[in-house]
């Protein structure tokens, strides 16, 4: 049976492995730009779905979702909504904690502002392709050492004046000496809207009263992220 369904999806279950070889053996000698994104999903399903020919449902799933990073990033709600099974789902989310982890270990431990890019890469990864606005706080020591990366609200940044005591008083509470705030645009475009210059201003007039610098407001977006200092409105 297990003959006759593998040849159904036109490949043997020698084909199967041999191409799942060919697979690794790529990646092996070429890193993860040696195969394309849908390769990369495939070769992950089939550790989940080690009988089955997941070649087909990559494209799908990279097609349905928008690309690696959105499907990585989607819900188990909208995964199960795709018929995948929970192991499955549990398959692509190990992999988003542990892209996640790789990108958070190259921020900790090490001055944040000389760690940018590296910082931008993480927040990309975090938070560019998630459906819902998310502002997010990195709580800094004198040295500029990540002290703590919080999410505070989930939502638009238009009642944010509401939020700007709590920012304050949490940087009080865990003896941060400066804040970076970050979030994301679901529309993808990380342009600064109004809302989002007046909260920087308002986090700005705030700390100053309590010696808490705002380095910076980064925006995320799926078509890359903007800085607010780099644009002089800092």
């Amino acid at each position: 049976m297990m003959f006759l369904a593998c040849k159904a999806m036109g490949e043997t279950p020698t084909d199967s492995a041999g191409h799942r070889a060919r697979l690794r053996e790529r990646l092996f000698e070429g890193g993860e730009k040696a195969l394309l994104d849908h390769e990369l999903i495939e070769y992950l399903l089939a550790l989940a779905i080690p009988r089955r020919d997941t070649k087909a449902l990559a494209k799908q799933l990279v097609a349905r979702f928008g690309g690696v990073g959105p499907l990585l990033d989607a819900t188990p709600q909208a995964l199960r909504a795709e018929g995948l099974s929970e192991g499955t789902i549990g398959a692509l989310k190990i992999a988003e904690a542990t892209a996640l982890r790789l990108l958070e270990t190259k921020i900790e431990g090490r001055p944040i502002l000389s760690s940018w890019d590296a910082l931008g890469d993480y927040l990309q990864a975090a938070m560019a392709h998630s459906a819902v606005e998310e502002v997010r706080i990195l709580f800094l020591n004198a040295k500029n050492m990540l002290i703590a990366n919080e999410a505070m609200w989930r939502g638009s940044v238009d009642e944010a004046s509401v939020h700007v005591r709590e920012v304050i008083a949490r940087a009080i509470a865990l003896g941060a000496t400066a804040i970076i705030i970050v979030h994301n645009h679901p529309s993808g475009d990380p342009s600064p809207s109004q809302q989002d210059i007046r909260l920087t201003k308002d986090l700005v007039d705030a700390g100053r009263h309590m010696r808490i610098a705002v380095h910076d407001h980064v925006i995320v977006g799926a078509q890359g992220r903007s800085s607010l200092k780099a644009m002089g409105l800092i």
